[in-house]
């Protein structure tokens, strides 16, 4: 006897976790991986804008961000407990901007943006250097303090700050130490270990697939 199930057309989202304590890393992609339909300049000034409104309307804290030709980083923290209201108006907001300005027709983003809880300094770490090196990593850059379009150029060179961050304590603690480590090439498999737990919704780093340990210890860096 065989039995078949019939699968739901749509999965329903898995409910977001509020939460004050640590800090959320944040990601969205443009529909169909597109590239965004306007000069990047001006991709850039529209992202800074809203993180400036999302700042002072629902006191989200930005620990850093890297805008890419179709996707973003965020790191930031919600003092109010309100990931879901402060992210839904902001990519309701750069949606409508990006659309308008570019005379899109259809969405901007490809449905909802992801959100992981970096609930140990170390996933902190690793999320804040995988996503500064996104840019490195795309071939885009050499460096990463190369890459106009991240909040990194605001850190070395406040006067350039047009997002309000609070203070990068990684940076100030050894400005020259930080940034070699950025620039570090990391191991692949490591690399690919922090990628796969910025998709849960609480960091957890890949397994090996033999002896089931993570590739990335909890004190590890890549």
């Amino acid at each position: 006897m065989v039995l078949e199930f019939a699968l739901p057309l749509f999965m329903p989202r898995i409910k977001a976790i509020l939460q004050s304590k640590y800090p959320y890393n944040i990601t969205a992609r443009c529909i169909n991986r597109e590239w965004f339909q306007i000069p990047m300049p001006e991709v850039w000034e529209i992202f800074c804008t809203e993180l400036i409104h999302s700042n002072k309307k629902y006191e989200l804290q930005i620990h850093s961000f890297v805008l890419m030709s179709n996707h973003f980083h965020l790191i930031a923290t919600t003092p109010r407990s309100n990931i879901s209201q402060c992210m839904h108006q902001f990519m309701y907001r750069t949606s409508k901007k990006l659309t308008r300005t570019g005379n899109r027709i259809n969405q901007t983003y490809s449905g909802r943006h992801y959100k992981c809880i970096l609930q140990h300094h170390n996933y902190y770490l690793n999320a804040y250097k995988y996503n500064y090196r996104n840019p490195v990593s795309a071939g885009i850059c050499l460096r990463v303090e190369e890459y106009p379009y991240s909040s990194l150029i605001g850190v070395i060179h406040p006067a350039l700050c047009c997002i309000p961050l609070i203070d990068d304590l990684t940076y100030s603690a050894d400005p020259i130490g930080t940034l070699r480590w950025l620039n570090e090439k990391p191991d692949p498999a490591k690399e690919e270990s922090v990628r796969y737990g910025l998709k849960r919704q609480y960091f957890q780093a890949k397994k090996h697939s033999q002896h089931n340990r993570s590739i990335l210890g909890e004190k590890e860096h890549i």
